[in-house]
């Protein structure tokens, strides 16, 4: 029972001899940063039983900042103070070792310029300033930090506890910018187009999804295969003239509108005439397919809705223009129609109705440019002649006007491209230029130049890639304009295509 005894006592209370003094808080060293400091062993004395705070020293560290005392403090934060810890912003509210971030840290204008696109510059915190203040050996003396030390020039200490990511740099470049796409400024081919018609009016060449272009020059339609690069004649009219030209969405089928007043459809794969339908009493300048729709705009003011499918030369007449419609345009899922006439005017028309279901005023010259957005439904864009110079674009679901861009010139045609969300215009007096722009922002991307004349027509390839220009100086230059398409695998392009196929 003695021996018990001896052992919980041993362990409640060491022999005197052994135990060091005890020394109040109030009463330490502060040179230690704020490190509690040990008590010095002393051979002789004793202490009462309410001193005895046990076998060993067990440093204290709250309240301690150790961002301070390692030199691990942003710029701006006290470098001295022994255990005072440095300002009191900068520590948590109970007195604790954490900090507040910074607004200026490298670390956190980095994460602002990455996820909220702030793009504000940021330098590295690196520098000799702030450590050439710390100078002295170790051991410090009144107001010293734990470890101090004179930061050598060649190899400097980190200035943020980020320091070491892999994503800095001297000094760190701002926000990741997106890579400027190049696009050739000349023409990758030039092809001769003798009697191009130099027409604001009218359209005369369209590239088909076989990848053949059909170009209308006097009373001739010629055909142009981008796969072998040989020129086939389709047609002669005689006497007639070829006023537009307009490939099917699918397939070989191929209208062509004639300085009479009739539209003629053709097979290009066979070289044959199918049907040939009238109804204008004026040339038929614009053309524009919706499936097996057909809609038709002339100079007598009116637009035929065809079908091909049925015997009637059309099936509906729109009456709405006060002048020669030279602008037609569906929509891509077929829901509505776009037309701008010489009256300055753009109509919407469902293809149900014969009257307008909206009625823009806006353009103060002749609508001939029209293109509907492949990103966004019912996103349409219209550009304006030499004195509206404009390019405005419209929201259809809402009937709003979203905005208008000056382009300083005559706006002679407007293709969206597939790929990617910018569009290109074409331009007659006075620039007769190519212009890409950035949808919705609407900077230029690239400004291309080559013809001498109005770049009267303007068409896009089936891969999205390059656009055909042509103009009255009769040449067609083919450019690199657009990038290609993002390759989807087959449960990215059709994720809905296993709920409808048939075992």
């Amino acid at each position: 029972g003695r021996t018990v005894r001896f052992l919980q006592n041993a362990h409640a209370r060491p022999l005197p001899s052994m135990e060091p003094p005890y020394t109040p808080p109030s009463a330490r060293s502060s040179g230690w940063g704020g490190f509690s400091t040990p008590p010095s062993r002393s051979s002789g004395g004793s202490s009462s039983k309410a001193d005895y705070t046990g076998d060993r020293f067990i440093p204290t560290r709250r309240g301690v900042n150790l961002a301070e005392q390692f030199a691990l403090l942003p710029e701006g934060g006290s470098g001295g103070g022994g255990g005072s810890g440095g300002s009191g912003a900068e520590r948590s509210g109970d007195g604790g070792a954490a900090t507040t971030p910074r607004d200026d840290d490298p670390y956190n204008m980095l994460l602002r310029n990455e996820l909220l696109g702030d793009n504000v510059a940021v330098t590295s915190r690196r520098g000799s300033g702030r450590h050439g203040a710390r100078g002295g050996s170790a051991g410090g003396g009144s107001g010293g930090s734990l470890f101090q030390y004179r930061v050598s020039p060649a190899r400097d200490a980190p200035a943020s506890p980020f320091s070491l990511s892999p994503v800095e740099a001297d000094p760190m470049l701002p926000a990741a910018r997106r890579t400027q796409r190049k696009i050739p400024s000349v023409p990758y081919k030039v092809l001769d187009a003798p009697a191009l018609q130099d027409d604001f009016y009218l359209h005369l060449v369209d590239w088909s999804s076989t990848n053949v272009l059909a170009v209308g020059l006097g009373a001739c339609v010629y055909l142009w295969s981008a796969c072998t690069s040989k020129v086939t004649k389709l047609c002669d009219l005689g006497q007639e003239t070829v006023t537009s030209v307009c490939w099917a969405q699918r397939g070989t089928h191929l209208a062509v509108g004639t300085s009479v007043g009739e539209v003629q459809v053709w097979d290009a794969a066979k070289a044959s005439l199918l049907r040939t339908m009238g109804g204008h009493l004026g040339r038929v300048g614009t053309l524009s397919w919706s499936g097996p729709s057909l809609s038709s705009g002339s100079r007598d003011r009116t637009i035929c809705m065809r079908d091909v499918r049925s015997a009637p030369p059309f099936t509906s007449q729109l009456v709405g223009h006060k002048q020669e419609v030279c602008g037609l345009r569906w929509a891509h899922d077929g829901s509505q129609l776009a037309s701008g006439g010489n009256d300055n005017k753009l109509f919407i028309w469902s293809p149900h109705g014969t009257s307008p279901l909206l009625r823009f005023s806006d353009h103060t010259a002749a609508v001939k440019a029209l293109a509907w957005s492949p990103h966004q439904n019912g996103l349409l864009a219209s550009g304006g002649g030499t004195a509206d110079r404009c390019i405005r674009f419209w929201n259809t679901q809402t009937a709003t006007a979203l905005s208008a861009l000056d382009t300083g010139s005559q706006v002679c045609n407007l293709c969206w491209s597939c790929t990617v969300n910018e569009l290109v215009s074409s331009h007659g007096y006075s620039q007769n230029q190519i212009v890409v722009w950035r949808y919705s922002s609407m900077a230029k991307v690239a400004t291309l130049s080559g013809h001498t004349m109005r770049v009267l027509y303007l068409a896009l390839s089936p891969d999205g890639q390059t656009v055909v220009s042509g103009a009255g100086d009769e040449t067609l230059r083919f450019w690199n304009v657009f990038p290609q398409a993002r390759r989807t695998t087959g449960d990215e392009a059709a994720p809905f295509s296993r709920a409808y196929t048939v075992r």
